[in-house]
This record gives structure tokens, sequence and C-alpha cells, in this order.
């Protein structure tokens, strides 16, 4: 079973920004909006389209308008800020996997499911912290704008971060129309809007998400990789 993988492009998030990015309603779409968009054009046409626009950014995405797809990305977003939250400074990764189910006949008597993986998504996260400007000005300097340079850095960041996301977004796109070849035969699951994935976080006990992914490998099988 060969296994396509995408890096997407690393995306840098501020610390502070983290509960806004990936929670609240301000800019809680940005990370999300990339895992519903693959998950989007990976759909298996049973699908409600759902248009979202990111307030902050002049960017518009489409869900596949199912409540278990969406309840499951939240409930990993919101695994990541707790894992973020006690790794600051660190960069991390999102692993988005589709995969087969197979059972393979281990003796006369019993089955074992397998999990083989045909492709594979990582979001690159760089989650810093930057201090805050004119925090060490003396009490004789001018007061007159105290947040202006603050807020200037924050617009350029953020203007930076608009253009990262959409070249990861057409990086999504271009991967999806160029790479068909890998793709399994559709599975008779009924109801499903979705080929069956998982969406792998940095676990709590490890700092680097390496470490969680080898776990994971040893205990389902390394896919293999095409060159």
């Amino acid at each position: 079973m060969n296994c396509e993988l995408c890096q997407l492009k690393e995306l840098e998030l501020e610390q502070f920004e983290i509960r806004e990015v990936l929670r609240c309603n301000l800019n809680s779409k940005l990370v999300a909006g990339i895992l519903h968009t693959i998950l989007f054009h990976r759909a298996l046409g049973l699908v409600r389209p759902k248009d979202i626009d990111l307030e902050l950014f002049d960017i518009t995405y489409v869900q596949c308008g199912d409540f278990e797809l969406e309840k499951k990305i939240d409930d990993k977003i919101e695994q990541f800020i707790s894992w973020v939250e006690k790794h600051p400074n660190k960069k991390s990764q999102i692993c988005l996997s589709f995969y087969e189910v197979k059972n393979k006949q281990v003796s006369w008597f019993s089955n074992k499911t397998e999990r083989l993986y045909w492709e594979q998504w990582y979001i690159n996260l760089n989650v810093v912290q930057h201090t805050k400007a004119h925090s060490n000005k003396s009490h004789h300097s001018k007061v007159a704008d105290p947040g202006e340079g603050a807020l200037e850095d924050r617009n350029a960041r953020s203007a930076a971060l608009e253009v990262s996301l959409r070249e990861v977004l057409f990086q999504i796109i271009k991967f999806v129309n160029e790479k068909k070849d890998h793709l399994p035969p559709i599975p008779n699951l009924e109801g499903a809007v979705s080929f069956p994935y998982e969406i792998t976080i940095p676990s709590s006990s490890d700092s680097a998400f390496g470490m969680d992914m080898i776990k994971r490998m040893l205990q389902t099988g390394h896919p293999t990789m095409l060159s």
C-alpha cells in the first residue's frame, strides 16, 4: 500500500493568538479551515457544501456540512490548544491521515484489523511569543501612542499570515488535483462523507510530535512511502 505525503507550508502563529486562531470567533477557522479544506477535497460526494468566511482575512473555504466531522475537528483543536499551552515556543505538526481498513487473518480462528494509510497531510505550525513593544521605555519617553509600534507589528504579521494561509490552501488544491492514482476504491460506508481518517496531534507526554508518530506507526504498521 503506497502512502502519499504532503508537507504543507509552515504557518507562524503567536502564542497569545492561539485561542483566537483556534477557538474564538475572531479567527477561529484558520487551522480548522485547513483540515476542512483537505477533507472537502477528499469527500465521497455525500456532502452539503458550506462556505465559511474568515473574518480577519479575505479568504473563504468550504466545509462538508457534516456535524460529526466538525465535532471531531473541534475536539482535536481543543487538544492541540492544551498541548501548545504546555509547550510554548515549539514548532509542531497536526497530521491528517486517510486509510483503508483491512482484515488480516492471523490464525485459523482469528482475524486482525489493520489500517493501511494511503495519504497523510502535515500541517506545520510555529507558535511563537512576541514581547510587547515599548515595554522597556522609560517614564521620560514620548507616550503619545505607546501601542502604535505593537499595532504595526501585529498588522504586518497578520498580513504575512494571510499570504501564507493562501499559499497553503492553493498547495492543497494543487496536490489533490495532481495526486489521484493512489486513491483506493470508494469504501462501502453507508452515510459516510469521507474516507476513513484520523487526526493526530502532539501528545501531552511527548514534547516532540515525531515520537508520537513513531509510536503510532509501531502500533499500526509503517506505510510504504512513494519515492
